[in-house]
């Protein structure tokens, strides 16, 4: 089974128009929401929002943990993840896909691993590649297929949000290395990795971040939602595709 992360703009991948929704117990608590099971040729497909259904979780307060619990329990091998992000470095433009390559984690105080010597003992997980190579190559391939534009890797900032950035913050995650910048990347990335799940990403970028190009003055929420909603054509034509690809 593959399971995809993001928000409602992504539940229109299936070929079968009946979706059947699966509640989860978890030793975390509820997930996000309630999963939805569908098909696309033939293979199932777990779907769950991680801002939950209406989209009302901030992202410090979702529930990771459980999220991940929950899809490892239904038989999930592979996370395809959809996280809107802002761009960085100044190679990557507005209305780009990015397969980010690295990680650098600036979030706090949120519960980041199975492994708290309570209802896991403690280990300790290599992370050195926190996204699977072969399913950022099976991207890459489909997405020129599709001729979809997009950037083959990149560092994803994750911070805490649910505010925005200052300029002087995306100055010094541009000094550490990161080329974009989201709220979701951690520590659900982690977690996947913690239970053996595949992970990869795709994230839309909706906006230069805080102080950069068009936002050098400002950002605009409204603009970001809007430009976010436009790239879901995008995303779903490659979800489609590279769900046949990969391993299940």
């Amino acid at each position: 089974m593959i399971a995809v992360i993001g928000g409602s703009g992504i539940l229109g991948i299936s070929e079968e128009s009946s979706t059947t929704e699966e509640v989860v117990d978890t030793p975390y608590g509820k997930p996000s929401s309630a999963l939805k099971i569908s098909k696309l040729n033939g293979i199932e497909i777990a779907f769950i929002p991680r801002h939950g259904d209406p989209h009302n979780i901030p992202p410090h307060h979702i529930n990771y943990r459980a999220n991940i619990w929950a899809l490892k329990s239904l038989g999930v091998k592979t996370i395809i993840s959809v996280a809107t992000v802002g761009s960085i470095a100044p190679e990557i433009e507005p209305g780009s896909l990015v397969f980010p390559n690295q990680i650098i984690d600036y979030t706090s105080a949120r519960e980041h691993t199975f492994f708290d010597g309570i209802n896991k003992p403690l280990n300790h997980i290599d992370f050195t590649y926190p996204y699977d190579e072969s399913c950022r190559s099976q991207l890459i391939s489909t997405s020129k297929k599709l001729q979809i534009k997009f950037i083959d890797n990149g560092c994803y900032a994750s911070v805490n949000g649910p505010r925005l950035e200052t300029a002087a913050e995306i100055n010094r995650y541009e000094n550490d290395g990161a080329t974009i910048v989201g709220m979701t990347g951690m520590p659900e990335a982690s977690l996947a990795r913690e239970l053996d799940i595949t992970y990869v990403a795709i994230c839309p970028v909706a906006n230069h971040a805080a102080g950069r190009g068009l936002s050098k003055d400002g950002l605009n929420l409204e603009t970001i939602n809007k430009n976010a909603k436009k790239m879901m054509t995008s995303v779903n034509a490659l979800l489609k595709e590279v769900i046949k690809k990969i391993d299940h």
